[in-house]
């Protein structure tokens, strides 16, 4: 083992982990764990050991560096450094793309799982395999999976720290079970160390996946991979609650003894005091605040040693120089002195000037325009603008000179201008944001050209459009035929020297927010007079720009301190750069430029465009500005334009980064040497010597950064970042670095801070906010003591870095850019320059690439968005997408969560053609981005999920019962009213047999209507009396008898449309003795899959016969059925259309209640086909309880819209009107697809005053009928009459749909708390139905109490419990009483009279307490008696019909219906007075999803994604093996689908913390749905399988995950 890590060998090991080390290496051998799993779960164990091996104390251990130039900043003796010859391969600036190589030919070429497009979506034609990447840069060793030899040894030493926190584990409390049920026991151990050994050595034997069904490894239990980061639940966290009860305790104790705190609550707070009795061990125990896990600082991380650096002061600021006292003056000077001299160039997209600006013309447009501004802008008389108002500036990029013009216009006038981007779309990136400052700032008048006033959107009015955000503003065409002439005598009396407001620049913030920079006139005149002394800059001088000339330095430099010492600007604009990349340094050549301003991006352009331009020289340059000098690429960029150009005349000491930010402006900048030569003739003053100390750069551990420390990488290239220096301070200016969060302390010198600026050439505050003002432009850096460093207030500059050796300033990011990912800092630029190096400029559309971070579940996410190349095929796309993903997790030690690719040029783009990084962010977030290729990675980079639940093993011995007592509760158990004191005993055996009933109203009361059914245009197509019904019964049971030769207990299958012909069949079989069975017909242009289910049900019900229409008998002897079933083995089928009129010779009745009477079969929502056994004497027990509890009375009429094919919408249909004797309006639900107000209309024409219908219908009627509600209401429709509108349906209420349903229809008189749902399942199909009569309203006739609400904690049900928090608490589920949707949640529901309930344990069956959850037992007269299938599963049959409890109330026969739910009493009484016991249901036992040891309902999660984007119709989830599977409609284009994949991955880790594996993107309708409405998730999970969805989208959120690299799906 020597050979893998550090001599074990040299210090006893105990026994444990030895035995562990060798069934590591055991695994390892035979191949069962990777390589780079094997070293971190050895260096798991080790962590502890190895500082005692090495005799170091693990709190001592630092990381181990050699020491640098870096490290002798700010000491009085800076060492010497060191020999050219080592250094310079240090320094290469190519050294970062050379890491990245090498990290992936670390990485063994892996074949992963491919994201599935459907053809339509793919740009180009989508690969049918996956081709591995091209090979020529793995590494041929066998152990590629491991990171560089440096990266292994510090992940072993920076987890030495696990045995101490899980020591607090066990001394504090805990949330999860085992944690709880060992930290009460001094002799506990904790769980966890074997589990995640367990879950580890799982995940490896599952590695090698290649077939669709083979099951992926366990990643749901976030134990894997990322499980030495898992934290301790810190105890103090935890005791949080106990410890402000022991506050308040201690505060009880001091009362005196004659206080007036009665004794009474002196008792109570005694009795608080003593320890509470731990609970019984049959109910799972767990804190119900589930804690995320906390990254906890590794003891062993690299921590700043350095002293505490002293504040940095640049060289005075040499005030007294002669010259003009302002800017102003300098105008005015050089205008009237100088008229001639050029003062700007403008170039068109040829590269031609097109205007030369002198400073004549600059000085006398500018007095034109403020005379102007002043004196002819009038608004009811009065001047529109006066001194201090702020005035838009809006100039394309194209037309520096009118901006130059307009600026100091309004300086002259005394205006506050405002430069800003030209909106050319309503929609432009952070438009709006735009227009949220200048209404912040008051601006009403904007100026512009006739040129681009005409480009401008407009309105229809012909003016300019008003945008989105924007205030209104008047548009003043600057062009100076639009321009008054000032009197010879008029002068402005602008006062620019002083405290008042000269400009404001905006500035996007890292959230998107835009804000306005203030910057005053001495700023502004201090900010020239630095650069101009920094940059040694003289009159006459020529400067190239290529920056925007309207913010930041491009302001500065070309249009301010340009102007103060007469130097002519060549403004290169970026249309013309994007033509001729090269037209810069043609123009620096052809001007004799001295000084050129840059960004690193200019420099590289032109490296790939200067191939055959032999004639450009470069040698007049004195000065390169590269504006961006402090990104990580820079560095780059800054070497190759050196090595490139260098034979053209460039010298290495013109190259000058700077730094810059728009609060500080310029922060520092590098000197240069002054040359000698100058121009001959020239009248110019020879600049001062700006020679300052040798360029600098050092490599810089990229682990040591995250961490926010300095360390000097010398030997490991492959985790590295290359930097530059800044230059120096700025003159007059001084410079310290403070800590990022908090208190403003000074940094170490060897520790990254935020550089702030104590300067007059600042920024002077946020326009309009006063708070963040404060916090940046009037910081106070304080020393470790508390102390402040100056009486002066700094400025926060925004940039994160440090002072390097000879005072030197260095830039490693950006505040904006930085991104937490748990305890460490990593940098987006930096990210960048790693995505950028893999493969550069191969893939990447002109390298735009956006990194930002995204805060899921309380922890900041990297996202990377790439614009990729319009030739760039699938495979290239994902081949590029896993080798970034493995750069940036070896050079940054971090994963990334989502990387996107979109189309080339779709990027969001600032107006420099850059990305609008927040813009970017937000249509990310909004679902806005489109990409066209989503690789989703939550499993390597959310390792701060909740640790998973461990339930407890087994009942302990605590488990007892008193009385109706448990756990200090009272048992869950209600029951409906009793039957025998709500009716006659006579009658109710009268009506024993439903037979005998139909005969006796067809005596006593032949003509009453029983039933009435409509057709789709609202018409009576049939309907039955009591001896119709009577007498077609008759026929129907003779035809069984004679013709189909049946006896007495034979089954018939009833194979009928929605009608009387099935219940004149259903009674036909009553009285001739057979046992009916209804099935839903086949659909005729859908046989193959609707009629082998027909078969199926006849098959396995051992029907003898088949009664049928004449059209459904013709089409099941069809060629078309046929081909889908065997249709030589139907048994015998009878048409009852035509069938003779003939009387049965006598009617049969049962010998016994308990005898069969029909079999009611249906396919539940996990698939599966079940059919229960109905006796008679159940068959009226649950007619008897729906009279009594809807209150059916003969003189009733409803009005049906179900399935009469099983449940209680077979009841409803079939057997209610014949028991209780009320008219049934029957609307059969197919027909509404029709005509959709069908059912409605029929409600309101026959009043009725209880309706049923399913959660389809309901759901047609809400979306079809949505924009009609008027047109029903001229139409007559009126639905006050409705007193119950109940939903049937087996499954939890869908209330977000119920109360949408009853606010849309409430303008047609539906009472608001009408509607209402229903409870049944398959053992019992009626448990409970609407709410009855309670109290004191049963006096005045209403439907039910006033509706209240009870919000349970939804994480608290995942752990089986029920947990009632607040209104508005996070998590929180609110549960609605009396069936009444007036919110969303759950509803309580009302149990049937005759029906008993009761809560019980899942597992121990035992009684549970009130509001406990458990599944809900039943015992009722109108159970079904057991299933009905081929082979008898007698111990299901068992199981679920003869159910008893383990413990309590033994005797008592109990149905199980699988569904979990809780009892709690309220407040509401009876009319005997009683408290009522509410039920309510939570969901399908059967469907719910075990994860991380929780119970989670797929409603709730279905809830969370259709809510996520507008364009998701519907969603349903499902797990595969071990994976959440979502699958989600999409109700748009297909070219948006990609945008669901990352919404639905962070909503579901937000609410649920779940990490979904896999997102299916289908079309409207590919969800299966049953008859109720209910979703049918197994079957979709099988056509998942089986490949059957024709998806438009899959993603394999298990991509980015090491263990699962080599699944093959």
């Amino acid at each position: 083992m020597a050979d893998r890590g550090c001599p074990l060998e040299a210090a006893p090991l105990p026994a444990e982990v030895r035995e562990s080390l060798a069934e590591l290496e055991l695994e390892l051998s035979e191949g069962d764990i990777t390589q780079k799993g094997y070293e971190k779960k050895r260096a798991k164990l080790l962590a502890r050991y190895i500082p005692l091996l090495q005799g170091v104390d693990p709190c001592l251990q630092t990381e181990n560096r050699i020491p640098g130039p870096l490290m002798t900043a700010g000491t009085s003796k800076p060492q010497k450094s060191r020999a050219t010859n080592s250094r310079d391969e240090r320094f290469r600036s190519d050294v970062h793309t050379e890491a990245v190589q090498a990290a992936l030919a670390k990485y063994k070429e892996r074949k992963m799982p491919m994201p599935s497009k459907r053809r339509s979506v793919l740009v180009h034609s989508s690969v049918e395999t996956y081709t591995p990447p091209d090979t020529s840069s793995a590494s041929e060793d066998e152990g590629s999976l491991r990171r560089p030899g440096r990266l292994t040894t510090t992940l072993l030493q920076s987890h030495t720290s696990v045995e101490p926190w899980l020591d607090r584990v066990i001394q504090g409390s805990s949330t999860s079970s085992s944690a709880s049920s060992t930290s009460s026991h001094l002799g506990g151990r904790p769980a966890a160390a074997p589990s995640a050994t367990t879950a580890l050595t799982g995940l490896a034997a599952h590695t090698h996946i290649a077939d669709l069904h083979s099951a992926p490894p366990d990643v749901t239990t976030g134990l894997v991979e990322h499980s030495q980061y898992e934290c301790p639940q810190v105890a103090s966290v935890r005791g949080v609650p106990r410890g402000y009860s022991r506050s308040v305790l201690e505060t009880a104790d001091g009362v005196p003894v004659n206080s007036r705190v009665s004794s009474k609550i002196q008792q109570l707070l005694n009795t608080l005091k003593r320890p509470k009795r731990p609970p019984l061990k049959e109910f799972f125990v767990d804190d119900f605040e589930e804690l995320l896990e906390v990254q906890q600082p590794d003891p062993n991380q690299p921590k700043p040693e350095g002293d505490q650096m002293a504040v940095l002061k640049g060289e005075p600021l040499l005030v007294g120089t002669p010259g003009p006292p302002s800017l102003l003056a300098s105008l005015q000077r050089w205008g009237t002195t100088q008229p001639k001299a050029p003062c700007l160039t403008a170039l068109d997209t040829a590269g031609k000037a097109t205007c030369t600006l002198t400073y004549g013309k600059l000085w006398s447009r500018s007095l034109k325009l403020a005379y102007t501004l002043l004196n002819k802008l009038t608004s009811k008389n009065d001047p529109l603008l006066k001194p201090g108002d702020r005035v838009a500036l809006v100039f394309p990029n194209s037309d520096p000179v009118m901006f130059m013009v307009a600026f100091y216009g309004c300086l002259l006038a005394e205006l506050v201008p405002v430069p800003i981007e030209v909106p050319l779309t309503r929609k432009d990136a952070g438009s709006q944001q735009v227009g949220f400052l200048l209404g912040s700032c008051g601006v009403t008048l904007a100026l512009t050209t006739d040129a681009c006033q005409k480009g401008l959107p407009k309105a229809q009015t012909g003016e300019v459009a008003t945008f989105k955000g924007w205030p209104p503003l008047a548009w003043l065409v600057i062009d100076g035929k639009h321009l008054t002439k000032p009197p010879k005598d008029w002068y402005p009396l602008a006062q620019d020297t002083g405290p008042g407001t000269a400009y404001i620049e905006y500035k996007t913030s890292k959230e998107g927010s835009t804000v306005g920079v203030t910057v005053s006139h001495a700023s502004l005149l201090a900010q020239c007079q630095a650069l101009t002394q920094a940059c040694g800059y003289v009159e006459a001088e020529t400067l190239t720009n290529v920056l925007d000339f309207k913010r930041d330095a491009g302001l500065w430099h070309g249009v301010l301190t340009s102007v103060m010492n007469r130097m002519h600007v060549v403004n290169i604009p970026y249309a013309l750069m994007k033509v001729n990349p090269l037209s810069w340094i043609q123009k620096v050549c052809s001007y004799k430029a001295r000084a050129a301003l840059v960004k690193s991006r200019d420099m590289h352009w032109s490296l790939l465009a200067q191939r055959g331009q032999r004639d450009v020289s470069l040698s007049s340059l004195r000065m390169l500005i590269v504006a961006d000098g402090a990104n990580p690429w820079s560095i780059s960029s800054c070497d190759a334009f050196l090595n490139v150009f260098q034979s053209r005349g460039l010298r290495p000491e013109v190259i000058c980064p700077c730094a810059s930010s728009p609060e500080a402006l310029t922060v520092a900048i590098r000197r240069v040497t002054a040359l000698v030569s100058q121009p001959a003739g020239a009248l110019v003053s020879r600049p001062p010597d700006l020679g300052g100390p040798p360029p600098r750069k050092a490599v810089l551990s990229m682990n040591g950064l995250s961490y926010g420390v300095i360390r000097v990488d010398t030997e490991e290239k492959l985790s590295v970042l290359t930097v530059q220096d800044v230059g120096q301070v700025m003159p007059g200016a001084s410079v310290c670095v403070v800590k990022v969060d908090g208190t403003p302390y000074l940094c170490k010198t060897d520790e990254i801070g935020e550089i702030c600026v104590n300067s007059i050439a600042t920024g002077t505050a946020y326009y309009g906010l006063l708070g963040i003002t404060k916090n940046v432009f009037e910081t106070v850096p304080v020393t470790a003591d508390g102390a402040p460093v100056s009486d002066r207030p700094f400025t926060r500059t925004g940039l994160l870095g440090f002072i390097g050796p000879d005072n030197l300033v260095f830039v490693v990011g950006k505040l904006d850019g930085l991104m937490v990912v748990g305890v460490r800092r990593h940098n987006a630029d930096d990210v960048v320059a790693t995505a950028l190096a893999v493969e550069p400029m191969k893939f990447v559309y002109r390298g735009r690439i956006a990194v930002f971070s995204v805060t899921v579940l309380h922890d900041d996410r990297i996202v990377l968005v790439a614009e990729q190349r319009p030739d760039a095929s699938e495979e290239d796309s994902f081949q590029w997408m896993s080798r970034v993903l493995q750069a940036i997790d070896s050079i940054h030690q971090v994963g990334v969560y989502c990387l996107a690719l979109v189309p080339a040029n779709t990027l969001p783009k600032a107006p420099l053609g850059g990305i609008h990084i927040s813009e970017t962010k937000q249509r990310f977030l909004e679902g806005m981005l489109h990409p066209c290729n989503v690789l989703m990675c939550p499993h390597t980079c959310v390792t701060n999920l909740p640790k998973p639940r461990q339930k407890q093993p087994e009942v302990g011995p605590a488990s007892m019962i008193v009385g109706n007592l448990v756990a200090g509760k009272r048992i869950a158990q209600a029951s409906g009213r009793e039957l025998t004191h709500l009716e006659d005993s006579d009658q109710a055996r009268k009506f024993l047999f439903l037979a005998d009933v139909l005969q006796w109203r067809a005596h006593t009361t032949p003509d009453h209507p029983l039933f009435l059914l409509l057709n789709a245009k609202g018409t009576v197509t049939s309907t039955a009396t009591c001896i119709q019904l009577h007498k077609r019964a008759e026929r129907v049971a003779a035809a069984l008898v004679e013709k189909g030769r049946l006896d007495a207990g034979d089954h018939v299958a009833l194979v009928y449309p929605p009608g009387v012909d099935l219940i004149a069949a259903f009674y036909g079989c009553l009285y001739c003795g057979c046992v009916p069975v209804t099935v839903r017909p086949p659909h005729p242009q859908n046989l193959g899959t609707t009629l082998p289910t027909v078969k199926m049900i006849v098959e396995v019900s051992k029907s003898a016969c088949v009664l049928s229409t004449q059209a459904i008998t013709r089409l099941l002897k069809s060629k078309e059925a046929a081909a889908a079933v065997d249709v030589r083995t139907w048994p015998t089928i009878l048409d009852t259309d035509d069938i003779p009129k003939k009387k049965l010779a006598s009617i049969f009745r049962p010998p016994s209640p308990d005898v069969l009477a029909y079999l009611d079969f249906s396919v539940s929502t996990t698939g599966i086909l079940a059919g229960v056994k109905m006796s008679h004497a159940a068959t009226s027990a649950l007619c008897r309880s729906i009279k009594l509890q809807c209150e059916l009375y003969p003189s009733r009429q409803i009005a049906i819209c179900l399935d009469p094919y099983c449940g209680l919408g077979f009841a409803l249909w079939c057997l209610c009107s014949v028991y209780s004797g009320h008219q049934s309006v029957l609307v059969p639900p197919l027909e509404l697809e029709s005509n959709v107000s069908l059912w409605l209309s029929a409600v309101s024409q026959y009043k009725a005053r209880v309706t049923f219908c399913s959660y389809s219908v309901m759901e047609m009627c809400t979306k079809g009928l949505g924009a009609q509600t008027s047109a029903l209401r001229m139409k007559g429709v009126n639905l006050s009459c409705v007193r119950t509108c109940m939903v049937v349906a087996e499954e939890r209420p869908r209330i977000a749909l119920t109360q949408s349903f009853s606010k849309l229809f409430k303008d047609l008189g539906l009472p608001a708390r009408a509607v209402s749902t229903t409870f049944g399942c398959r053992v019992n199909v009626a448990i409970c139905l609407q709410p009855n009569r309670l109290g004191k309203l049963a006096e005045q006739g209403t439907a039910g109490p006033d509706p209240t609400t009870v919000y349970v904690d939804m994480r608290a049900l995942r752990h089986d419990r029920v947990r009632l928090v607040e209104r508005g608490s996070p998590h929180s589920l609110p549960l609605m009483e009396s069936g009444k949707v007036l919110g969303a949640g759950l509803s309580y529901l009302l149990i049937l009279p005759g029906v008993k309930v009761i809560i019980a344990h899942t597992e121990t069956k035992g009684p549970l307490g009130d509001s406990h959850l458990g599944e809900i037992w039943v015992s009722s007269p109108h159970n079904a008696t057991g299933y009905y299938t081929v082979y008898g599963e007698e111990a299901l049959h068992a199981d679920h019909f003869n159910a008893r409890l383990s413990f309590g109330d033994t005797q008592t026969i109990w149905a199980r219906t699988g569904y979990l739910g809780f009892l709690r009493r309220t407040e509401l009484t009876d009319a005997s007075g009683e408290r009522h016991d509410a039920l309510y249901v939570v969901g399908s036992l059967d469907e719910t999803l075990e994860l991380r040891g929780m119970r989670y309902h797929p409603i709730d999660i279905e809830t969370s994604v259709i809510r996520a984007h507008r364009s998701i119709a519907e969603c349903a989830v499902f797990t595969w093996t071990n994976l959440l599977v979502v699958v989600v409609e999409l109700d748009g284009l297909e070219q948006d689908a990609l945008d669901l994949v990352a919404l639905v991955t962070n909503v579901v880790l937000e609410e649920h913390y779940l990490v979904v594996g896999v997102v299916v993107i289908v079309d409207p309708g590919v969800i299966p749905i049953n008859s109720r409405g209910e979703k049918q998730r197994m079957h979709l999970r099988d056509g998942f399988l089986a490949d059957q969805l024709d998806p438009i989208y899959v993603a394999y959120n298990i991509s980015g995950f090491p263990g699962v690299l080599n699944v093959s799906l």
